[in-house]
């Protein structure tokens, strides 16, 4: 695919599909090419300080950029890897420009009207899948530590809701909360 012929290219990316709690989050970014942001990277080898430094940068330099979500009731009806998708496609969708080419990162593409290409670790290897990487996880990390204060004890602030040996035992010792996914087995079996 010549990706010169495409005008608008945004990069997607999607957080949370691992942890037991709390939304999954998509975020898709159309970089200015004229204003470069230095230091993009897959969010997860960034420090926390680094990813909230670069959200700012992106969110104030690219020509477009976008956060969507599944909640916690669309993941446990239609799976993780569908509610995954959704996410991206409202990101997508959501965005200020449409896009003629859409970069996913992963294996697997969401429902769009547009050219599209999966690409596999696509966070390390394309500049606007690094950004959308980084400013759906720093939404996704701000929404867990706001969770931290109305479920305490579980320690969303720490964790983000991914399941720690902290976050299985507060599980069996306090009980599930409204943000578990109780389609995930370490919850589904204190439903029964």
């Amino acid at each position: 695919m010549d990706r010169a012929t495409f005008q608008f290219i945004a990069g997607v990316d999607e957080v949370g599909r691992g942890p037991l709690a709390g939304p999954v989050v998509a975020a898709a970014v159309i970089l200015d090419p004229n204003k470069p942001i230095e230091g993009l990277a897959d969010s997860k080898k960034l420090s926390e300080s680094k990813r909230q430094q670069l959200a700012v940068e992106i969110k104030e330099n690219a020509m477009a950029w976008s956060i969507a979500r599944a909640d916690i009731k669309e993941i446990d009806e239609i799976n993780i890897l569908q509610a995954s998708l959704l996410a991206m496609k409202r990101a997508v969708e959501t965005l200020s420009k449409s896009p003629d080419l859409a970069l996913i990162d992963g294996n697997k593409l969401p429902d769009l009207p547009m050219a599209m290409e999966a690409i596999i670790k696509g966070d390390s290897k394309e500049a606007c899948i690094s950004a959308a990487s980084i400013i759906a996880k720093v939404d996704r990390d701000e929404e867990m530590i706001a969770m931290d204060a109305i479920y305490p004890g579980y320690g969303f602030a720490k964790h983000k809701g991914y399941p720690t040996k902290q976050h299985r035992e507060a599980i069996q010792t306090l009980g599930i909360t409204p943000i578990h996914r109780r389609s995930y087995a370490p919850v589904q079996k204190l439903l029964f």
